[in-house]
C-alpha cells in the first residue's frame, strides 16, 4: 500500500509527465511538432552556460516565493499577498543598497534585512487583522499587492528619483552580481542562489527542528485544540505570516540586488509572488521540495523563449504550467487511480 509520503512524492512526478504530454497533445492539434519544441525548449536553458546561469538566476526568487506560501500552508494560512511583499522588499533593498555607503560586509547584510523586514512588515499587517479581528487573511493580502504596487511606484517617481521611471543602480557593496560569476558565464548570474538555499534550511529547521515551528504547524491544524493545549493561537498567526512575508521580501532582494541591480516601475505585478503558489504546491509545500519545483519553473520559463525558433509560440509553456498545477490540485484523482492500479495487482 501506497504511504502518505510516497503520494507526496509522487503525485507531482506524475503531474509533470502528465503535463508535459497534454502539451504535446495541444501542439499536435494546433499543427506544432511536439518533439521540436521540447527540443528547442531544453536547449532554450542547456545549450550554453549563458542561458543556464540565467535559468539559475530565475530559479532564485522562485524559491524564495516557493517558501513564503509553502509556510504558511503549512502552518494554516494561505499567503497570496507574497507579490506584494516581494514589491516591497524589492524597494527596500535598493533603497538601502543606493543611500549608503558602507563596506560590503556591512551594506549588503543590512540591504537583505532591508527587503526582509519590509516583507514581514507587509504580511504583518494581514496576520494582525486575522488574529486579533478574524479578517480573512486572503481578502487583505490580496488588497496588500495593489497597495504595494503602487505605493512602490510613488516611492520610486516621487521620493526615490525626481518623476524618473527607475532609479540608480545600487552600489558595488549593497550588488549580489559577483565579476568572477560575469566574466565566466556571461550573463547575470549573482549569488543570490546562496541566499534562497539558505533560506531553504532556515525554514526546515524552524518547522522540524523547533518548538516554535511545532507550534505554528499544531496551530495551522487545529486552532481550538492549540488554544486547549495553551498555545498562543493569535501571536502564531502573526510569526507565521511575518516569517512567509520575510521569505518573500528575500525574492525581492533576489531582483533588487542581482538581477537587476535597481528598482523601476511597474504597470503590472511582476508575477513572481503568484508563481510561488504553484511552486509550493508542486513542491508540496516541503521546503527541498520547493527547490525541485522551482527548479521546473525557471527550466519552463527560460526555455520557452527559444521555442519560438522551433515554430512553436512560447505561450504553449503557460498552458504546461497550468495543467501541471491542476493536475497537482486534483492529486485525489491521481491518488485513486494509483490505488486502484495497486488493488488490481493483488487479484
Amino acid at each position: 500500500m501506497f504511504s502518505s509520503t510516497k503520494f507526496n512524492f509522487i503525485i507531482p512526478i506524475i503531474s509533470v509527465v502528465l503535463g508535459l504530454a497534454a502539451g504535446a497533445i495541444i501542439m499536435l492539434i494546433f499543427g506544432y511538432n511536439p518533439i521540436l519544441g521540447y527540443q528547442a525548449l531544453w536547449n532554450g536553458v542547456f545549450d550554453s552556460g549563458f542561458f543556464m546561469s540565467e535559468t539559475v538566476n530565475r530559479i532564485t526568487p522562485y524559491i524564495l516565493t516557493g517558501l513564503a506560501i509553502a509556510f504558511a500552508f503549512r502552518t494554516g494560512l494561505f499567503n497570496i499577498g507574497a507579490e506584494g511583499q516581494v514589491l516591497v522588499g524589492w524597494i527596500a533593498s535598493v533603497w538601502v543598497g543606493t543611500a549608503i555607503d558602507a563596506p560590503t560586509v556591512i551594506h549588503l547584510p543590512l540591504a537583505l534585512l532591508a527587503a526582509a523586514a519590509a516583507g514581514a512588515f507587509w504580511a504583518f499587517i494581514p496576520g494582525i487583522l486575522k488574529a486579533k479581528l478574524g479578517v480573512h487573511e486572503v481578502i487583505v493580502s490580496i488588497m496588500m499587492n495593489y497597495v504595494a504596487l503602487h505605493l512602490t511606484n510613488y516611492l520610486i517617481r516621487d521620493v526615490m528619483t525626481d518623476n524618473s521611471e527607475s532609479t540608480e543602480q545600487v552600489k558595488q557593496t549593497a550588488s549580489l552580481t559577483n565579476d568572477f560569476l560575469i566574466g565566466l558565464t556571461g550573463s547575470r548570474l549573482h549569488l543570490g542562489f546562496i541566499v534562497a538555499l539558505f533560506m531553504v534550511l532556515v525554514m526546515w529547521v524552524i518547522l522540524e527542528r523547533t518548538k516554535l515551528g511545532y507550534e505554528l504547524k499544531a496551530v495551522g491544524y487545529n486552532q481550538h485544540a492549540s488554544n486547549y493545549a495553551g498555545m498562543k493561537v493569535g501571536r502564531n498567526i502573526v510569526i507565521s505570516m511575518v516569517i512567509s512575508g520575510l521569505f518573500a521580501g528575500l525574492a525581492g532582494a533576489m531582483q533588487g540586488l542581482g538581477s537587476f541591480g535597481t528598482a523601476f516601475t511597474n504597470t503590472a505585478f511582476s508575477n513572481l509572488g503568484f508563481d510561488g503558489i504553484a511552486v509550493a504546491l508542486l513542491g508540496g509545500n516541503n521546503p527541498f521540495g520547493v527547490i525541485l519545483s522551482a527548479s521546473l519553473f525557471g527550466f519552463l520559463k527560460v526555455g520557452a523563449l527559444n521555442m519560438s525558433t522551433a515554430g512553436v509560440p512560447n505561450e504553449i509553456i503557460e498552458i504546461v504550467i497550468a495543467l501541471i498545477i491542476l493536475f497537482v490540485a486534483s492529486g485525489f484523482i491521481i491518488r485513486w487511480a494509483l490505488l486502484q492500479l495497486k488493488k488490481g495487482e493483488r487479484k
